[in-house]
């Protein structure tokens, strides 16, 4: 084993470090570019063809084997064909902003002051909304059901877009990277049988978003006249700007600390640091 790393170490130049680091950091760029959306799917079933065409040359399946190099001869006009619409976005993305993306801190705490004004002023006039902040799960594939926006988070635009007379207004706006990527999008519903029933579509749009993915989502009630948030399938109600700020803030981790929130969201923000850690370790096999 000495010898083995003694040789690496002879035969490792400086300029190989720098080579795999650019294209791991490559490699990780483009993943996060197609995370959340049909692309990843595509590619985990080329994964899957890849191990079983490695399985049939190991095993000696001849016809298996035979079909499956028929496929990867043309793998490069398949890869383009299949993912000619994220190729197309990716180079999009880089264009405008090469490798480098995501919001700044202090554009997501302007975010976040912009949605609780909004939020609270849509309340006030009875007007119904849903905002979907997207953490760590993709929601291109979301994203993609409404109409592009890519703009600046503002509390009049929101409000804009939510009034009834809007031709948009009829479902959510999604923020990623502490921006509008798109609004009227269409959300899934929740399929659980115990939510409360006086809920309407709207709601379970909110908590089917929020079992599916880590999004936080800020529901307006029009009947209500309320601010609620959502995340995790669990819902806090009745938030007042400063309470929906401060939450908020936690949740997106631009707090450092939770002593400024009220007992009650304290609670409820830590049940969802629990079933949040419950669902990575079931992920990870209790690992």
């Amino acid at each position: 084993m000495g010898d083995i790393f003694g040789n690496l170490q002879s035969s490792l130049r400086l300029i190989d470090l720098l080579d795999i680091g650019i294209v791991a950091f490559i490699v990780y760029r483009v993943l996060l570019l197609i995370k959340g959306t049909r692309a990843m799917q595509m590619l985990t079933g080329l994964g899957i063809l890849g191990i079983g065409f490695f399985i049939s040359s190991t095993m000696e399946l001849f016809t298996t084997h035979w079909l499956l190099s028929y496929f990867f001869d043309y793998l490069i006009l398949i890869v383009i064909v299949l993912f000619q619409d994220d190729l197309r976005r990716a180079l999009t993305h880089v264009g405008k902003n090469p490798f480098f993306s995501g919001a700044s801190a202090e554009e997501e705490r302007e975010m976040v002051d912009e949605v609780a004004k909004a939020a609270i002023r849509l309340a006030r006039e009875r007007v119904g909304a849903l905002i979907v902040i997207e953490r760590e799960t993709g929601l291109k594939n979301f994203i993609d059901t409404g109409s592009r926006l890519e703009s600046r988070v503002k509390c009049e635009l929101i409000y804009a877009i939510f009034v009834p007379t809007s031709p948009i207004h009829d479902g959510a706006i999604i923020l990623t990277g502490g921006r509008i990527a798109a609004a009227g999008c269409f959300l899934p519903l929740s399929k659980d049988p115990n939510i409360d029933k006086r809920y309407g579509t709207r709601h379970r749009a909110a908590f089917g978003m929020t079992e599916d993915t880590d999004a936080v989502v800020v529901l307006v009630s029009e009947e209500a006249g309320q601010a609620h948030l959502i995340t995790g399938g669990k819902i806090t109600t009745n938030l007042r700007e400063q309470e929906l700020r401060q939450s908020l803030a936690v949740l997106l981790n631009l707090a450092e600390s939770q002593t400024t929130l009220p007992k009650r969201l304290r609670g409820w923000i830590a049940s969802m640091g629990q079933k949040r850690a419950s669902r990575e370790n079931k992920r990870n096999g209790g690992r």
